[in-house]
């Protein structure tokens, strides 16, 4: 089976396909969540395709094994440096710099999977003072009894001057790849799965200090949706509109290009910052003092700068999303998939808006006038004839966000695995993948809908 191409790659061919065809920059939205290479499964239902787990509470945190971390209790436990199990020196592969550093490890669980998967894609929220950083990284067992090598699914610090935040490539055993921020197996079709799976978190302090990150959620969402180009149509359910604040990335075109090239392809921060701001946070005067005096809805620049992977080259790196909503105070973020459109309809109607990924032609989606190898907007609720109602980013003004999405057309782009391009090649959709974030203590109704789809 064809390997899934970079994300890097797709923006680039996106980009370049926008500029060939005259379109201007906000008419083809640069790529925040590629196209991903669809998977084979015989099973009968997306919904029940997808299994969550993370590790949360304080009992978590004291099972695993760890060398120098040990958990704290509270509100929101935790899990931080107690005494280092060492030093290393790490080289930034994007500064050149080697610095020294302690370091201490917790190692989870095995974890067995409801369903035997094709891919799994981590989140983790943490508290990163300057002068800390974390690793998250993945070992799974095949089907076959055998075992991946660990993986790094991501290194971690909300800022950017102790190091440079970053996923890695050229992980690969033969037969799974690590793609960004998603485990992938090479030829799903060969029915080889991961059945379970294991995370590493190593926690990294400056030397001869009392410095500590503090974990406070690491988990992954393991998944084997089939290969579709329709998803069966959902009934309409509750209507709502939740009132979510609207910004659009275009407003941002040509701002700080160092950030994926400005903010033509910000719709992931965008979207992420008008989540965080729905539920009454946002970066403070200091945090903001950076951005360049006069820019309008600087906490969007703030927020590119704070997803931004420096090996993808992209603000779309879908845990960075997730891990930048949860450092602001009390928030819980993952990335997952939903198995339908009801399930989404749930978390709207219990007051929690969803940040989509999906991919379509120009003609595929009513009223959006452009065409995306992929973009993310934030569901807000639905209207009572059942139709999408989303914050799109991809829009010439703040005031013109607010969309209204004919329900088919929305759902198949959502779910669906696999599209024709406009040269009518087959490509990957992501399959339902979405950002849920909510407040670590979320009303009783919102608790039960998430605890009902794995996230709480």
């Amino acid at each position: 089976m064809t390997r899934p191409t970079s994300r890097r790659t797709v923006l680039t061919a996106a980009i370049a396909a926008a500029a060939g065809a005259g379109a201007a920059a906000s008419a083809v939205p640069a790529s925040a969540a590629p196209s991903r290479t669809s998977r084979t499964s015989s099973s009968p239902a997306a919904a029940s395709l997808v299994d969550n787990r993370f590790w949360t509470t304080y009992t978590d945190w004291r099972c695993g094994s760890s060398a120098g971390t040990r958990a704290v209790a509270g509100r929101r436990p935790g899990l931080v440096i107690s005494a280092p199990a060492g030093s290393t020196d790490y080289t930034d592969p994007h500064t050149g710099t080697t610095k020294a550093w302690e370091y201490a490890t917790w190692t989870s669980p095995v974890h067995r999977s409801a369903v035997p998967a094709t891919e799994v894609i981590a989140s983790w929220n943490a508290h990163t003072p300057h002068g800390t950083w974390i690793q998250i990284e993945m070992r799974g067992r095949y089907s076959d009894g055998t075992d991946t090598p660990w993986y790094v699914m991501g290194r971690w610090a909300a800022g950017d001057t102790d190091i440079r935040r970053t996923s890695v490539d050229d992980q690969t055993d033969g037969r799974s790849t690590v793609w960004t921020d998603t485990f992938s197996l090479d030829d799903a079709a060969s029915g080889l799965r991961l059945v379970s799976y294991r995370l590493r978190l190593t926690l990294h302090r400056a030397p001869g200090t009392r410095l500590t990150p503090t974990v406070h959620r690491v988990g992954a969402m393991a998944s084997d949706i089939p290969d579709r180009f329709t998803v069966p149509a959902t009934a309409p359910g509750a209507a709502r509109e939740l009132p979510v604040p609207r910004y659009s990335q275009n407003v941002h075109v040509g701002e700080y290009p160092e950030y994926d090239n400005g903010g033509e392809a910000w719709c992931s921060p965008t979207s992420s910052q008008m989540i965080i701001e729905y539920w009454g946070r946002k970066p403070t005067s200091e945090d903001l003092a950076w951005v360049k005096p006069g820019l309008a809805d600087p906490q969007v620049c703030h927020a590119a700068r704070h997803t931004f992977d420096y090996q993808y080259e992209g603000c779309g790196n879908w845990p960075f999303n997730a891990a930048y909503a949860a450092t602001y105070r009390d928030m819980n973020a993952v990335v997952t998939r939903l198995g339908s459109l009801t399930d989404l309809e749930k978390l709207t109607a219990a007051g929690i808006p969803v940040i989509t990924s999906q991919s379509f032609l120009k003609g595929e989606l009513t009223g959006a006038g452009y065409g995306t190898a992929g973009h993310l907007m934030t569901v807000i609720g639905f209207t009572a004839d059942g139709d999408v109602i989303a914050n799109d980013p991809a829009s010439p003004s703040n005031d013109a966000v607010r969309r209204v999405y004919q329900r088919r057309e929305w759902e198949n782009i959502w779910l669906r695995t696999k599209r024709y391009d406009a040269n009518g090649a087959v490509r990957s959709g992501t399959g339902g993948v979405c950002y849920v974030y909510w407040p670590s203590d979320p009303a009783p109704g919102q608790h039960r809908v998430l605890r009902s789809l794995g996230l709480a």
